[in-house]
């Protein structure tokens, strides 16, 4: 088994919420198992489907389960459970959340695309080039909760709200949902009287420090701040797609394996 592949502890919580390894009609499929570390051998590497590895099977059978489950919602489906899970066993941390955006330069394929079909696969022009921005929110100890895609020169700001308010983790046993953290720390791209607001209204404290120009003082706790590094690490895990649904797909993926 290639070292980074799923280990026998991560298949074991993952095997229960996959779907039915024998359809309802047709063949049985290929076994999950190696066919999920052919996607990640993909997502960790960025090579195409075809250059994968024989060990994980027929690269034609990973790659048309992979858009499979993308078009099906599955992957989502997963993360949900998962996170479910984790928050019922108390392994999420409420306290504090990281958010963060990060350019990623886009396909090689995609630099041809035309206007409406860039905006609409979340593709633009940033000082990275050719681009998209993941925006992400992180809870404390590094588990990915929700993501969002966006032209790369969308600024932060435009989408802050939409990563407070996804998700949203729904209790196994029933109840409302939980959603919001009783802190934000973000960086200076997060910085107005807009976001600031938002968070009282709503009863989340925050660590976000000010801009040069908003000309305001105040305590700071510089030692949370640092500790933003857990959401950077996060993304410097997340890797390219083509097209933005197989991009988010791909994220989802990391995302998994990361709660596991």
């Amino acid at each position: 088994m290639n070292r980074r592949d799923l280990s026998d502890q991560q298949w074991s919580r993952l095997v229960s919420i996959l779907p039915p390894q024998k359809p309802h009609t047709g063949h049985p499929n290929n076994d999950h198992r190696p066919i999920i570390n052919g996607m990640l051998w993909v997502n960790r590497t960025g090579a195409p489907w075809r250059d994968m590895p024989e060990r994980y099977g027929k690269w034609t059978t990973i790659s048309s389960r992979f858009y499979r489950w993308q078009k099906a919602g599955i992957g989502q489906r997963i993360l949900d459970t998962l996170q479910s899970r984790a928050n019922s066993q108390k392994h999420l941390d409420w306290e504090i959340h990281y958010v963060d955006g990060s350019i990623v330069r886009a396909h090689q394929h995609a630099a041809g695309a035309k206007n409406s079909l860039a905006e609409q696969e979340a593709l633009g022009r940033s000082q990275g080039g050719f681009s998209t921005k993941v925006h992400i929110r992180c809870e404390g100890m590094g588990k990915p909760m929700t993501f969002v895609l966006t032209a790369g020169q969308r600024h932060e700001a435009i989408v802050f709200e939409r990563l407070i308010n996804g998700a949203a983790i729904h209790p196994l046993e029933g109840g409302r949902p939980k959603q919001r953290p009783h802190r934000i720390v973000a960086d200076k791209g997060y910085s107005s009287r807009k976001i600031r607001a938002y968070l009282r209204r709503r009863g989340i404290r925050h660590t976000i420090p000010h801009k040069t120009n908003e000309h305001r003082t105040g305590p700071f706790n510089r030692a949370l701040y640092r500790s933003r590094n857990i959401v950077e690490r996060l993304i410097n895990r997340l890797r390219y797609e083509k097209w933005a649904e197989n991009y988010l797909a791909m994220l989802l993926l990391a995302a998994i394996i990361a709660s596991l």
